[in-house]
């Protein structure tokens, strides 16, 4: 087996990707060359990616190609009709990365909530030296217990954060965009509901035509004035232009972003324009990845490929 991996580099320089070369001829790519891609994948019987689009310009000359390996749960770069035509087998990973995001979610929403970017500017410009008492509250911060936490979509990484807040002493509550309902101790609400009442909304839900731009300027205008939001999500979910409203005009009280509509980051996105960082705080889609959840996104891509091999499929999402 011809086995290609496309762009390594979107899993870290530090996973370790021996357990590929067990099972056939393989050739690593630390990154996408959208001029090369096809030529590269052109003998191949296996390819592993990411972000890659898969459609016909990627695979028009791939005549061996059997299975698409994606080193990810999202699908929505893979165009399945023309997979389907093609008689290609698409699999992809799940559960791998619950932890981390949950774990991620939690760092950006203590990060934002407690200013904590502005507490720490403030012993590090000197101004604490030269304070009269030893506490310096300029910056109001409140508990996370008694709040309401909004989760939107509650699979598996929702469910997980909904258990931490939870331990922390939150209401939650959430809703379904997909429409299914959930029975894991949360009241399930309408969108409206959930933004109104949550004192911190967080999104976990893929990127679909029901979620697309699903918080735009109507939903900033429902939500609290004390609230926060938090999307791990896809960065499509939200409006960019509509947050960047909602901050400037003190609309909501903070953002913790990790996805976003394009990324990299386009220099002229409107976030760009807002710089405190006692209020918004935008990380470059790490939530997945800590260390431990980059090599079991590896791991489970080669067991997929053993699954294969044997003739056993398993997290098969298109045949």
């Amino acid at each position: 087996m011809n086995i290609v991996v496309m762009e390594s580099r979107t899993l870290g320089t530090d996973a370790d990707l021996s357990g590929f070369y067990p099972l056939g001829d393989v050739k690593i790519y630390g990154k996408s060359s959208p001029e090369e891609d096809a030529d590269r994948i052109k003998d191949a019987d296996i390819i592993v990616l990411n972000k890659i689009p898969v459609n016909a310009d990627l695979l028009e000359n791939a005549h061996k190609l059997k299975l698409i390996c994606l080193t990810a749960t999202g699908t929505n770069n893979v165009d399945f009709a023309y997979t389907k035509k093609r008689g290609i087998q698409v699999v992809n990973i799940r559960g791998y990365s619950t932890e981390s995001v949950a774990q991620h979610t939690f760092a950006m929403l203590f990060y934002v909530y407690e200013h904590l970017a502005l507490y720490d500017a403030y012993v590090k410009s000197g101004e604490y030296s030269r304070a009269e008492t030893f506490s310096f509250f300029d910056y109001r911060f409140n508990e996370l217990c008694g709040k309401t936490w909004g989760i939107i979509g509650l699979g598996a990484i929702g469910r997980r954060v909904a258990e931490i807040a939870k331990a922390f002493g939150c209401r939650v509550i959430y809703c379904s965009p997909s429409g299914r309902s959930y029975d894991y101790g949360c009241e399930r609400k309408q969108l409206a509901e959930l933004l109104s009442e949550s004192d911190i909304v967080s999104i976990h839900t893929p990127l679909t035509e029901k979620t697309f731009n699903l918080i735009s300027y109507n939903e900033f205008m429902m939500m609290k004035k004390n609230a926060v939001l938090l999307n791990l999500g896809r960065g499509n979910i939200v409006n960019e232009d509509a947050l960047f409203e909602a901050l400037e005009n003190g609309r909501i009280a903070g953002a913790g972003l990790d996805v976003l509509s394009k990324e990299p980051i386009c220099i002229n996105n409107p976030l760009m324009k807002f710089k405190d960082s006692g209020r918004l705080l935008i990380t470059p889609h790490i939530g997945w990845g800590t260390a431990e959840a980059r090599q079991r996104c590896v791991d489970e891509t080669v067991e997929n490929i053993k699954a294969y091999l044997k003739g056993t499929p398993r997290n098969l999402v298109s045949m």
